[in-house]
């Protein structure tokens, strides 16, 4: 969960232009009665995260010619 925080966090700081498209919560529940959410979704909602922020610093770059 923490390093949900701080990657949401520098993406707010550095890419504000990303972050309003960032849905905040994981989209799927553990599969369990109490529809709590499971580490491994967590773990998942991370990856995206990071995969979100790499696209979008890779199509930012090749957009400016950096």
């Amino acid at each position: 969960m923490q390093e949900i925080i701080l990657l949401t966090t520098e993406i707010e700081t550095k890419y504000p232009e990303l972050y309003r498209f960032l849905d905040e919560t994981p989209m799927s529940l553990c599969a369990t009665e109490e529809k709590t959410i499971c580490t491994d979704d967590l773990k998942e909602y991370l990856e995206t995260l990071k995969d979100q922020l790499r696209q979008h610093i890779k199509t930012h770059k090749s957009k400016n010619g950096v």
